[in-house]
């Protein structure tokens, strides 16, 4: 009996993992077809794309920094696209809108009980990610005390759900952006240095459509 029910219990879990494989083949594809193409031909644009070409292949953490509006997410997502992880998750969050409270929930997950409302396990994002492409919009609205959590998973390749007594190991490549100025992120007492030095492997500025006026027309077309 107990060999039987061993076997029953191992199908299904077979044919769960079957058809979660399914549904993320099917994610991806779908991903992928609806995605939005980088517009422009002007000689900004071009160093930008000639700069994703090449920073793409590689496992280098890239910080993209730009106005509001130039298309940060679009980059991050080609990226992705164009690198080794292309068939994994593009995990996109929005910093500025995970409240301070509810961060480590959210990034790191949590374990049944750990706190007031943890009614069940939670996977956090970059538990999620591990394997793709983990995008951090607006990275410089982060707070000091969760930069510095941020960055010793980072350096730590692990991430311990809250209420967890082992790490998981993770595997991400970090995607992060921002619209602060870069003098802005230079002032330590608003930003990190040594957070900001794992960030920008590659530093990628996007130019405003206003510095790049033959971009107009294709775009409106």
């Amino acid at each position: 009996i107990a060999t039987l029910s061993a076997s029953v219990k191992l199908h299904q879990s077979r044919s769960e993992t079957t058809r979660l494989k399914r549904s993320n083949q099917l994610l991806m594809e779908t991903m992928a077809t609806g995605r939005q193409n980088l517009l422009g031909s002007s000689k900004a644009m071009l160093q930008v794309q000639s700069l994703i070409r090449r920073a793409a292949p590689t496992e280098a953490n890239v910080l993209i920094l730009g106005e509001n509006g130039t298309g940060k997410e679009l980059v991050a997502r080609e990226i992705h696209q164009q690198s080794h992880r292309a068939q994994q998750v593009f995990m996109a969050v929005d910093l500025g809108a995970v409240s301070e409270n509810l961060f480590e929930s959210e990034m790191f997950g949590h374990k049944k009980g750990a706190f007031t409302g943890a009614e069940k396990d939670r996977v956090g994002r970059l538990v999620a990610a591990s394997g793709g492409t983990l995008f951090l919009d607006e990275i410089g609205n982060l707070p000091l005390t969760l930069q510095a959590k941020l960055l010793t998973v980072l350096e730590q390749r692990k991430v311990t759900p809250l209420g967890a007594n082992e790490s998981i190991d993770i595997d991400v490549r970090v995607v992060a952006a921002t619209n602060v100025a870069k003098p802005e992120l230079a002032d330590e007492s608003r930003f990190r240095q040594d957070l900001l030095f794992r960030l920008n492997t590659v530093e990628l500025n996007l130019p405003p459509l206003r510095e790049r006026q033959d971009d107009i027309l294709p775009i409106a077309q």
